[in-house]
């Protein structure tokens, strides 16, 4: 009898505990909205973080609200945005491709080192000390950290040390562009072929003392280009998109090869 009354009393307390609990659930719930699911349903699940929210829940919780438009994940596909866009009852923008660039072609045969590093092989760490081992201040370390941040495996390396980005993976998440200490990277317009493999602002004479490939601000791809669609801006060429044709004369007069031509 002793033992019995502390066990109904007790079981009393969890029922009672346990109803609260079950009406306290109902009342406090937070209602999900059906199109949530569905819309997960045609993102990628790469959580890569490009649209700038937390993962792919994140922004189809922002498409629901209306913060977020569906051509803001760079990694969906063409029918993917229009399977959402149904879903929501907009209009699917069409997307043109962009692909990440990097404007540095200098690698270890053509341009000269300060000094020898030995540290930790990473591009941040190296830049850290006297802004990396590279003489020319513009050019890549060569340490491939953008190679180890893209999620889609789009980045390698070549003979030269240099990261090429392999144009079918990438995606435009622009992880490389944040993660280069030496801000290289630019996400480009699949459809322009031309860029400039080079970023530094220096002037001439100082950049081929450093580097065989650099741009030596001459002009002459200027002068070239029956569209101006290029200036020589702070010793660099500078391409106005808006305006470049993919031409290619400017490539043809560059006596450095500091123009690239991609693909």
């Amino acid at each position: 009898m002793a033992i019995l009354i502390p066990v109904l009393t007790l079981s009393f307390l969890g029922l009672v505990f346990g109803i609260g609990l079950a009406i306290a659930a109902k009342k406090l719930c937070i209602a999900t909205d059906p199109r949530l699911d569905k819309i997960l349903g045609f993102l990628p699940g790469a959580n890569c973080g490009a649209c700038g929210k937390a993962g792919c829940i994140g922004f189809a919780e922002s498409l629901i609200t209306g913060e977020c438009t569906v051509d803001r994940c760079v990694v969906s596909n063409s029918a993917s945005r229009e399977g959402i866009a149904k879903i929501l009852g907009v209009e699917a923008k069409q997307r043109i491709k962009a692909i990440a660039q990097l404007h540095c072609n200098g690698g270890k045969n053509r341009t000269k080192d300060k000094f020898v590093y030995t540290g930790i092989k990473d591009c941040i760490a190296a830049n850290l000390v006297m802004g990396g081992q590279k003489a020319c201040a513009y050019g890549c370390l060569g340490f491939d950290t953008c190679t180890k941040v893209c999620p889609f495996g789009a980045i390698t390396m070549n003979e030269e040390d240099l990261p090429v980005v392999n144009a079918e993976k990438c995606t435009a998440c622009g992880k490389c562009v944040a993660v280069c200490p030496k801000r290289l990277f630019t996400l480009q317009l699949a459809d322009k072929k031309y860029f400039t493999a080079c970023n530094s602002l220096d002037f001439g004479k100082a950049v081929m003392d450093v580097c065989s490939v650099g741009c030596i601000a001459c002009g002459k791809c200027e002068k070239a280009c029956p569209v101006n669609a290029i200036k020589v801006i702070n010793n660099l060429a500078v391409f106005d998109y808006k305006l470049c044709q993919n031409i290619g004369e400017c490539i043809k007069v560059c006596p450095t090869h500091a123009i690239g031509k991609r693909g």
